[in-house]
């Protein structure tokens, strides 16, 4: 799979309750031969954060995408998701001055 970062894809995802929602995708990652999706949700609020699900294969042999159980590779590839995605940007540098 292709890492790509800050794309214009859109999903529509559908919970266990039939619910379906959209989601852009930020990004796509790679880790440990498993591949991860960066989604924000589309009619969520600006102060909703964005969400990172697992790519994984249903008992039918279909791929679908799963919340990450395990606290430490969630927190892993958190890290990196919000290192790519908001690490080039620096809040603390002066903005240059107008003339």
């Amino acid at each position: 799979m292709d890492e790509k970062m800050f794309g214009d894809e859109i999903f529509t995802l559908t919970d266990e309750d039939g619910n379906e929602s959209q989601f852009e995708i930020l990004g796509t990652k790679e880790l440990d031969g498993c591949a991860y999706f960066a989604l924000f949700p589309k009619d969520g609020n600006d102060d909703e954060e964005y969400v990172i699900l697992k790519l994984a294969t249903d008992e039918n042999g279909e791929e679908i995408l799963v919340t990450i159980d395990d606290d430490d590779e969630f927190e892993r590839i958190a890290g990196i998701f919000d290192d790519e995605l908001f690490g080039e940007i620096d809040y603390d540098a002066e903005m240059p001055e107008k003339q």
